[in-house]
């Protein structure tokens, strides 16, 4: 009988449809986790200010609904529907734009799949989190899209309004 799942993916395949951001944050990974994972928190640093985040959908579950609306200063507005594929509590958050609730099939304006993981990093003294996003797209086109839209610039303001939220949190 032939195999019937497919090869697996090596990281060449794979490395020029992929945008990853690693960082050292100093917050504990304990509160970051709080941040990311209530969404009455979310909605406090999740995209880039002055534009704000209704969390339309939060279902912290693999197959859960995720949905944000984003709004900005100017009328502009930017829906995310999508869903969560993976959550391990205080190490990893994996969620797509591909699926939504339920695992239907949606239609996404970027198809993207994103790998949220944390880690505690550091000595006593000096003990911080890495944090890590990589964001897998279909293709290398969609990649390069994403990226011309600011993925690196937006994501990282994200990141430094997390930490700063978690840390106001002790």
């Amino acid at each position: 009988m032939p195999n019937e799942n497919p090869p697996a993916e090596s990281p060449a395949d794979t490395e020029s449809q992929d945008l990853v951001i690693s960082r050292l944050l100093h917050a504990p990974r304990a509160l970051l986790w709080q941040a990311w994972t209530d969404p009455k928190m979310l909605k406090e640093w999740w995209c880039p200010k002055p534009w704000a985040t209704e969390v339309l959908a939060f279902d912290l579950r693999p197959g859960g609904a995720f949905h944000t609306l984003m709004k900005g200063p100017d009328g502009g507005v930017s829906d995310n529907p999508g869903s969560f594929l993976e959550i391990v509590p205080q190490e990893r958050i994996v969620f797509t734009s591909a699926l939504l609730a339920g695992w239907r099939p949606g239609t996404p304006w970027l198809n993207f799949s994103a790998v949220i993981s944390m880690a505690d990093e550091g000595s006593d003294e000096a003990q911080g989190t890495r944090y890590i996003a990589k964001v897998m797209h279909p293709d290398k086109a969609t990649k390069d899209r994403h990226e011309a839209l600011g993925f690196f610039g937006g994501w990282n303001i994200c990141i430094d309004q997390l930490e700063a939220f978690a840390l106001q949190l002790r």
